[in-house]
């Protein structure tokens, strides 16, 4: 880390234990990136409230080349946030995600999701519940009335454009789920 991490406490008296533990958890950061330029820690227990216990709260404000990453989550009734040591585990977590999801957008790997193959109608026989989409590569998928989304089989006509899921079945193979196309 290129400055000193800091820790403050707030409604609360300073602890060498936790103030150790936070340590221990921000150079664990920087095995994710080890260009972390500054770690400011806030450690908060609220005012007791006569119906619940004190429920610690955590933020972690992470300077990196490219922008700033702040790790701010209320917890109430999450009974386990009691523990002053579950709220600095489960935000340092948070600032573990946030710096690797940081790493990779400044990468350029986002993560891309293919749509679901497309293609026609080619055949409906209704009267036996099925039918067959054609591919854009040519080949046929079977589906059963039961795949198409929202009960539409009775909606289809030869022709329609459709995205589905394809699995192998028993005979080749089929679509277990199909979607009209709008």
């Amino acid at each position: 880390m290129q400055l000193p991490i800091q820790i403050s406490f707030r409604h609360m008296e300073p602890s060498l234990a936790v103030e150790d533990k936070i340590r221990k958890k921000a150079a664990k950061l920087e095995q994710f990136h080890d260009r972390i330029m500054g770690c400011r820690v806030v450690v908060e227990a609220p005012h007791q409230h006569h119906h619940q216990g004190k429920l610690y709260h955590v933020r972690i404000d992470l300077t990196v080349p490219g922008g700033e990453l702040v790790v701010s989550r209320e917890h109430h009734g999450k009974q386990a946030h009691q523990d002053v040591y579950v709220a600095i585990r489960d935000a340092f977590n948070a600032a573990q995600r946030q710096l690797e999801s940081h790493i990779q957008r400044q990468r350029g790997h986002v993560k891309y999701h293919e749509p679901p193959p497309s293609g026609r109608i080619s055949v409906l026989v209704p009267e036996q519940d099925y039918g067959k989409i054609e591919t854009i590569d040519g080949r046929e998928i079977y589906f059963h009335k039961n795949s198409i989304l929202n009960g539409g089989f009775k909606e289809l006509k030869i022709g329609n454009e459709v995205h589905f899921i394809e699995e192998e079945g028993d005979l080749g193979p089929q679509a277990s789920t199909v979607h009209i196309k709008n």
